[in-house]
């Protein structure tokens, strides 16, 4: 029996989804295949956000006595029938298609479920289940069970609430209703066991205290550490899996709050390493909060022109941002000799090519990252000295500065390498902080508001000289009409030439044909290993 219930009110449009699925309850109660009858439940997170006033349209509905693919065909059969499309005024957007998602236990799917997309909810169908654990494996033997043993068998007890749809109440069989109230992240089983079985519950109950603002029960905070527990996450979960995890930790709306965790819980070394190798060194970590902390005073602190406006502007920018502070402590182990390359990409088999460094290799083989990211990350490493040099230039007034074809294509050269050389400007900030912030209250700011002064006067340098889209700078003439006009044949000397063609077009912002370019290739001609025969250009040429 459930600890305690409590009353959810359902929107107009949940109440429709409820009685269709109770119709369909009652469509196979009638039929008499059944021993007993059908109660339907929806679970979990959708309760869980119900409760505290978040808005969800994923529903997950499990089933007492018969699987989801069984379930979901004979709701797809039910609404087809001319009274229940009346009854429910059905139109061909409101059923979607039945899928089937196959057992994934690398993916944390220990059981098959149906998804059917029903009045705008994707709704998961999946039967009540018990699981059983192997001492040397994530993945469990799974059975048919009662709803106390589903519940049971949950991450935390907030995730292991039941809205029963028969008698519209949720069933507590685990405390978590008393843990909602207090904020509080605890297991329903005793937590050392918990995560044993399942490491990977460690990194959920991170993202969950995270994303919804709760604490983590201390019990199961002081096991998530132990040595044992971070042995089995390094052993039985998978890297995308974490990768996964992490994901939806920096995703979500207090990524600076996950990592704290990861910091507190002493799981860095677990996260974001090679589990395969023993042979890599380890980062120093002692800093490592100072990169995320500053990474989240520059969000808070956000303004038109800001560091964070001019160098983060996406969703996807901003989850690199957080990655980037993450794995910022790498960047200070130094690189083996036959690491250090300026060509970010992952070499191939045969190449010459050097490994990444081993700021990348935690990022690929610690989290699985994407290869977009590892070579940002490989180039913001490579590039960080030339960034820290030219920022340094910058505030001390050095003569170059003003030159905008020497900055913008500086910026290029980055952004070719990499992608996004803002957030490689970004890293190199992150990775200063590290030496450099401060998050102590007895602490006087002054120190945080020179080293960000630094940042904002070199951002706001090449926004002044307009250098900021170099990357994307449109070419005045391409390598074709380059070679017509000297009348040579393109080869291997074309890349630099354009190369001219582009800063002599940053020097000349306002022209709109390239004769201007063309003459500055001649020009250097020599230097840049033009053929000998290209055609001796007189003023009317250009």
């Amino acid at each position: 029996m459930p600890t305690a219930t409590a009353s959810i009110a359902l929107s107009a449009q949940e109440t429709k989804l409820k009685n269709l699925l109770l119709d369909a309850a009652k469509y196979i109660d009638q039929s008499g295949t059944n021993y007993e009858p059908v109660i339907l439940r929806w679970a979990g997170g959708w309760v869980r956000d119900k409760l505290i006033g978040i808005e969800s349209h994923d529903i997950d509905t499990a089933i007492n006595i018969m699987t989801g693919e069984a379930f979901a065909l004979k709701i797809c059969e039910l609404c087809e029938q001319a009274e229940i499309i009346a009854r429910y005024e059905i139109t061909d957007a409101d059923i979607g298609n039945l899928h089937k998602i196959a057992r994934n236990p690398e993916k944390s799917k220990h059981l098959e479920t149906t998804t059917v997309k029903l009045f705008g909810y994707d709704v998961d169908f999946v039967n009540l289940r018990k699981e059983t654990y192997a001492d040397d494996s994530r993945n469990p033997q799974v059975e048919f069970g009662t709803a106390e043993e589903d519940a049971l068998r949950r991450d935390a007890t907030v995730n292991a609430l039941f809205y029963n749809l028969n008698t519209d109440q949720v069933e507590d069989f685990t405390s978590g209703l008393a843990d909602m109230k207090s904020k509080l992240i605890r297991t329903p089983l005793e937590p050392f066991q918990t995560f044993t079985d399942d490491p990977l519950r460690v990194l959920r109950l991170i993202r969950f205290a995270s994303r919804l603002g709760f604490t983590i029960d201390p019990a199961a905070e002081k096991v998530m550490g132990d040595s044992r527990v971070l042995e089995a996450l390094r052993l039985k979960i998978s890297r995308e899996r974490v990768g996964v995890e992490l994901e939806k930790m920096l995703k979500g709306n207090h990524p600076r709050r996950s990592l704290q965790y990861i910091n507190d819980l002493g799981l860095y070394h677990i996260i974001f390493t090679n589990p395969a190798s023993t042979a890599e060194p380890k980062p120093d970590i002692s800093n490592w909060n100072l990169a995320y902390e500053c990474l989240d005073f520059l969000r808070q602190n956000k303004t038109p022109g800001s560091i964070y406006n001019v160098l983060i502007g996406t969703e996807e920018t901003s989850y690199y941002s957080w990655l980037l502070a993450a794995i910022a402590p790498w960047d200070q182990v130094p690189d083996l000799p036959h690491q250090i390359s300026d060509k970010p990409s992952q070499p191939s088999k045969g190449s010459k090519r050097p490994p990444p460094p081993f700021v990348a290799l935690a990022a690929r083989e610690g989290i699985k990252a994407t290869t977009k990211f590892c070579n940002l990350v490989t180039a913001a490493h490579n590039h960080r000295e030339d960034i820290m040099s030219l920022k340094t230039a910058v505030s001390q007034k050095a003569a170059y500065i003003n030159e905008r074809d020497t900055l913008g294509m500086q910026i290029r050269r980055w952004d070719s390498k990499g992608g996004h050389w803002r957030l490689q400007i970004l890293y190199a900030l992150l990775v200063e902080a590290m030496q450099t912030w401060t998050v102590e209250p007895s602490v006087n700011s002054a120190s945080n508001d020179e080293f960000l002064h630094g940042w904002q006067m070199f951002l706001d340098h090449l926004q002044e000289l307009d250098v900021m889209d170099a990357p994307s700078l449109k070419r005045l003439i391409d390598g074709t009409r380059l070679a017509n006009a000297l009348g040579v044949k393109p080869g291997t000397w074309m890349t630099r030439a354009l190369d001219v063609c582009v800063a002599w077009q940053l020097r000349n912002p306002d022209a709109t044909e390239p004769s201007g370019a063309i003459h500055e290739v001649y020009k250097r001609r020599d230097e840049l290993n033009v053929p000998a025969h290209a055609k001796n250009l007189t003023g009317s040429d250009w």
